[in-house]
């Protein structure tokens, strides 16, 4: 790869010159899918997963330029580069190695020479035992109760990973323990959960790499003073998922236990390290985690080691590539066909915003247009009956159908017109698909549909810990396979700190009112002095 720039490269060109060719009518999806071949030309199956993208606006000729594309690119290479341990993320000079922490074979992975697998498997290790503890009732709180909630304190990377994958195994949580979050620095979400725990029977996890997030820290401070009011030790109901050294990793007076993250993985790739790991083994049990971990794993090596022209995280990238910078949809949506993927959407709304949401290139280069899609998504068919109005007959947007074979729950469905509810669930999923691919018209404009609106459809055979964990690998690959192709760090992201130092302006403002009644917010802007007046009186001005 010899200087790449994704706008500046010739096949972006023919690129942009065959988009216009697929908006010409003899290119509309309702001619492309009467092909008897079409679906078995653009589907491929791998590491567990089925991907049909047969009813995406391509033909032959677009997958020929968009793999050429990744291969200028060459973002197989860097995807192995990532893997083998090379700083990746230039920008911060680190590692990306979140692959390592769910590898299982015995290949070193060398990080400045040293290998750091055996530092990740010492940590799984601390995870089964400590969790194995628990469900055996050896470790408990203050009090001498087992414990029956467990909280994960923390935002962003910290929780939402984690979040999907535990609703998504609901069903395989046999362990009689509940499992909460808290993550907003919001008073709502605390005594929410506040309100329907026992305090003597809860474990609070509290995550952070730094042990200096905000909203964390001021979440840690509640719960001990809350705690200390219930006469309970908090040091007997914490334990702490930290950076090794950090201020959270003080020993045995601060919490129950110290597990160790690392610089080289990032919060919105950690749910494979004890970010992941600590909650949902208390939660589901560590044979489980180990089992979706397994799953992650064949992904990840189906990424590195399959052809291109099977290899399904790229391809689906190279998709997300062609439909973001040549057919001009500036969102995508995740609609799985399965309750239990509730979460997904908004995992992978952080996992490839945060990512992928940027201006420059990895050279610190201007992009001539901003790289990312916003992702949005809801369960089908919940979102048939919210947002499906527009995708039909609005502004389009492409979508990720997810289907599962087979559901968790074995059970009598019952028959209501002549099929089951799972029968009812593919019925509705298959019909969206092929209505807004192929549209129809009518006299009546009102209930015409265009159609030519694309989508993907991901098949699962069911919803076991390992086709979870191929899932989210599946979705982290393609987030950094599209970072490649388009140039982009999809390790950093600079653009969340603004926000943050702003804040703290802002706070020292509301803590200056605190000390002095009589202070005016002087310092702040008149709209932001404004806000703050409203909010120390608790009511609107005038």
């Amino acid at each position: 790869m010899e200087d790449y720039r994704f706008s500046d490269h010739q096949l972006y060109d023919r690129l942009v010159k065959h988009a216009q060719t697929m908006h010409g009518d003899d290119h509309h999806l309702r001619q492309l899918i009467k092909a008897d071949q079409r679906m078995a030309e653009f589907s491929a199956i791998g590491g567990g997963i089925f991907f049909d993208y047969s009813r995406q606006r391509v033909d032959a000729s677009t997958m020929r330029l968009l793999l050429a594309l990744a291969d200028a690119a060459a973002v197989m290479d860097q995807f192995a580069d990532m893997a083998s341990g090379k700083k990746v993320n230039v920008t911060e000079n680190r590692a990306a190695l979140h692959m390592a922490a769910r590898s299982f074979s015995d290949v070193p992975v060398r990080l400045d020479g040293r290998d750091v697998k055996p530092d990740l498997k010492c940590v799984l290790e601390e995870i089964r035992t400590f969790s194995e503890t628990v469900h055996r009732g050896e470790t408990t709180g203050s009090t001498g109760q087992a414990f029956r909630h467990v909280v994960v304190v923390g935002i962003g990377g910290s929780y939402l990973g984690t979040e999907f994958v535990a609703r998504a195994l609901e069903a395989f949580a046999d362990k009689g323990i509940s499992l909460e979050f808290l993550a907003n620095v919001d008073v709502h979400n605390f005594g929410c959960i506040w309100s329907r725990i026992q305090a003597e029977q809860t474990l609070w996890i509290i995550i952070s790499k730094s042990y200096t997030t905000a909203e964390t820290m001021a979440n840690e401070d509640l719960i001990r003073r809350y705690m200390d009011a219930s006469g309970l030790d908090p040091s007997k109901h914490l334990v702490t998922v930290t950076s090794k050294g950090s201020p959270g990793d003080q020993g045995a007076g601060q919490g129950l236990a110290a597990f160790h993250m690392f610089d080289f993985i990032g919060g919105r790739y950690s749910v494979s390290s004890a970010v992941g790991g600590v909650p949902l083994s208390l939660y589901l049990g560590y044979e489980r985690f180990e089992r979706f971990l397994k799953g992650a794993e064949e992904m990840d090596r189906h990424a590195l080691e399959a052809a291109p022209t099977q290899n399904l995280p790229l391809i689906a990238a190279l998709l997300s590539v062609w439909n973001t910078s040549f057919l001009g949809y500036p969102q995508t949506a995740i609609i799985p066909y399965a309750s239990p993927l509730c979460k997904l959407a908004p995992h992978v709304q952080q996992l490839n915003m945060e990512s992928n949401g940027k201006s420059v290139d990895s050279a610190g280069r201007l992009l001539a247009e901003p790289a990312g899609t916003v992702i949005f998504g809801e369960p089908g068919t919940n979102a048939q009956h919210s947002f499906f109005q527009l995708a039909h007959q609005g502004k389009a947007f492409p979508i990720d159908f997810i289907g599962v074979l087979n559901p968790q729950y074995q059970m009598d469905e019952g028959s209501f017109k002549g099929v089951g509810h799972q029968q009812e669930l593919w019925a509705n999923m298959l019909a969206q698909a092929t209505a807004l691919a192929s549209g129809r018209k009518s006299e009546n404009p009102a209930k015409s549909f265009s159609g030519n609106r694309p989508s993907s459809s991901i098949v699962l055979e069911n919803l076991d810990p390992e086709n979870v964990g191929r899932l989210l690998a599946f979705y982290e690959a393609r987030t950094i396979y599209e970072a490649f192709i388009w140039g982009i760090n999809p390790f950093d992201q600079f653009g969340v700190e603004l926000g943050k130092l702003t804040a703290g302006t802002i706070r020292s403002e509301m803590a200056a009112r605190n000390q002095n009644p009589g202070h005016d917010f002087a310092a702040l802007d008149p709209i932001n002095r404004a806000y703050l007046q409203m909010l120390f009186k608790g009511k609107f001005p005038g």
